[in-house]
């Protein structure tokens, strides 16, 4: 099924060319380039940058998908393939690969045909839509029609919007690469997850990430080469330093070394927060879903509506396998408190977990979630804002029933 997400609705699926993987090999004199080291969902055979255009539209197998945007050329594609500079090159090159969002779902296989169904208006390229926004010397009619195409990604537009009035495009606050962090302390949450708390060298305050945001940290375990991880912030948003809270996986080669070997004082090198799962503003309700660690984002979410008394209903809908492994039981039993329409409603799925929650933890239910279990508890009929921060199968059944339930 093309039930893909690679970053939302407008970037479902990133695109890239073997031709590409083809030139890089060329130009990088490297050999182990393989479908995937970009980053791609789909690595295809034609559809060059300079040729598809933004507005088209392709059926592949039983799906149909539609071109919103180059790719947003940010520095993780280049510690994904160790060449730092990666980002710019590929903007310099114009070989920036596409995002599709998805018109039809259907099953899509390798080596399905790939048709186009419609051309998509002003025919402006990707390539030309990508060197448009970060290349000097624009073109002002190629601006224009970039503005006229609805297909374009509303995060693109406006930047154009701003181009267009003279304003250079916001930038996300930050640093460039990475800079190294001080380990604050760090707080066990659980038997296997621990908060790791990071502030400035400097004692200044780190800048505001915007909750739902994931900072990328570079170490080098033991003897080993060095190895990145992204980890979502689970902190509240404008406090000035930032908290991550990683789980220590069986075979996790850097969860395990960050629980046995990091300790109060060390510095870790950190890339500045990024990524666009991100609490949006509006008057809807916002149902927050959460299943053990991927509690992370939503959790800096709940902060942000908690600190800002937020009028919204808002429900906090969280899984666990049992009471020990509930991470941040206190947290999230006092968050939803602070709101004037804040409800809880928790699960633990483990078969013979003795429940006896305090007056304040009634919310706390034994069994999976399902839609009778939902509609006990009085969930909200009007129609909410559902972050998901994963998609597994249980996150597909959840957003059904919470859509069905109005």
């Amino acid at each position: 099924m093309a039930t893909l997400l690679h970053g939302g609705e407008n970037r479902a699926v990133l695109v890239y060319q073997l031709q590409s993987y083809r030139y890089w090999e060329n130009e990088l004199s490297r050999r182990d380039l393989t479908p995937g080291s970009f980053g791609e969902n789909f690595t295809v055979d034609g559809l060059p940058d300079d040729e598809v255009c933004i507005g088209d539209r392709y059926r592949i197998g039983e799906a149909e998908f539609e071109v919103t945007q180059p790719r947003v050329t940010c520095y993780r594609v280049g510690m994904r393939l160790g060449e730092p500079a990666m980002a710019s090159l590929l903007v310099a090159h114009h070989r920036p690969g596409f995002y599709l969002r998805v018109i039809t779902e259907g099953h899509v296989r390798a080596g399905d045909a790939i048709t186009r169904t419609r051309q998509g208006p002003e025919a402006l390229s990707v390539a030309d839509t990508d060197a448009l926004l970060y290349l000097p010397g624009r073109d002002p009619a190629k601006l224009r029609k970039a503005l006229s195409i609805p297909a374009l990604s509303p995060g693109w537009q406006q930047s154009f919007r701003e181009l267009a009035q003279g304003e250079p495009p916001k930038q996300e606050p930050g640093w460039p690469g990475f800079r190294p962090l001080r380990v604050a302390h760090l707080v066990p949450e659980t038997p296997t997850v621990t908060s790791i708390h990071l502030d400035a060298t400097d004692g200044t305050p780190l800048p505001e990430a915007r909750p739902g945001q994931y900072l990328s940290l570079r170490v080098t375990p033991r003897e080993d080469a060095p190895a990145v991880r992204s980890y979502s912030l689970s902190s509240a948003p404008g406090a000035g330093t930032y908290r991550i809270s990683v789980k220590r996986e069986p075979h996790g080669r850097v969860s395990g070394y960050l629980h046995a070997c990091v300790r109060p004082g060390d510095l870790v090198d950190i890339a500045s927060p990024r990524g666009t799962f991100v609490l949006e503003e509006g008057t809807d309700p916002v149902v927050l879903v959460s299943a053990g660690i991927g509690a992370t984002p939503v959790l800096a979410m709940l902060h942000r509506l908690a600190a800002a008394r937020d009028p919204r209903p808002v429900w906090w809908i969280h899984t666990a396998r049992d009471h020990t492994q509930h991470v941040f039981a206190a947290e999230t039993r006092a968050l939803p408190a602070r709101l004037p329409h804040g409800r809880a409603y928790i699960s633990y799925t483990a078969p013979g977990d003795v429940i006896t929650p305090r007056d304040d933890e009634a919310h706390i239910r034994q069994g999976r979630l399902t839609a009778r279990s939902l509609g006990r508890h009085g969930h909200t009929r009007r129609r909410p804002r559902l972050p998901l921060p994963a998609r597994p199968p249980s996150w597909t059944l959840l957003a059904a029933i919470c859509a069905r339930r109005g």
